[in-house]
């Protein structure tokens, strides 16, 4: 599991682990991370785990939400992201770092226990190509751990570099996207070369290899 390291002023005064589907970020008492400042509102935030994702969204707080210095509706958290709450800041760990973190708490003169190989595929390159409207046969390139796509407030989805391949998910929006006609549930869905995604009334063809 990820975990959230919450301090003020440069100082660290909690770790708190995410165990939960929803995690709630607020001044009211009943909040899962508690955070007693005026700055905050009552129920200032909630984060949603998706799989291994961690998405963070804003429930209209008075002040907002901000990560690495940008103010934000919903967004899927990356290792190492920064969330601005009023003067507090919370640094996200990712769950491979957090478990690694894990193994290195080791007794004096013991060795590490290996750590199990990770399934990898030979991971070639991807991108996903548009297939209609205004922006048809524009062709993005893959590069990053995450790509968001659609459109803000009305339906976004996220593309996710994974050891094992590429898996598409759910971020906002009422509809859900679709993957060669197929909702989205829950989860994670893998892409495999061809796969057709459709959202916002979108097309568009993922590319590998």
């Amino acid at each position: 599991m990820g975990k959230l390291v919450v301090s003020l002023d440069n100082v660290v005064l909690k770790e708190v682990v995410i165990q939960k589907e929803r995690t709630t970020l607020g001044r009211r008492p009943y909040n899962d991370i508690v955070i007693d400042n005026l700055a905050v509102s009552g129920e200032h935030a909630v984060l949603l785990s998706v799989g291994e994702d961690v998405f963070i969204e804003d429930l209209n707080s008075t002040n907002g939400t901000y990560i690495n210095g940008k103010a934000i509706k919903k967004q899927l958290l990356s290792n190492g992201d920064v969330i601005e709450i009023g003067k507090y800041r919370i640094k996200y760990i990712g769950a491979e770092v957090a478990d690694y973190e894990k193994t290195m708490v080791l007794r004096p003169g013991s060795l590490p226990p290996p750590a199990p190989p990770l399934p990898t595929v030979q991971m070639l390159p991807a991108s996903i190509k548009v297939l209609n409207g205004g922006a048809a046969g524009r062709e993005v390139l893959l590069t990053k751990a995450v790509t968001t796509v659609g459109k803000p407030g009305t339906q976004v989805a996220s593309i996710a570099k994974r050891p094992t391949g590429y898996v598409l998910a759910h971020v906002e929006g009422d509809q859900r996207p679709t993957v060669n006609g197929s909702p989205l549930g829950e989860g994670v869905v893998p892409l495999k070369n061809g796969d057709i995604i459709e959202l916002a009334g979108t097309q568009m063809q993922f590319i590998q290899g």
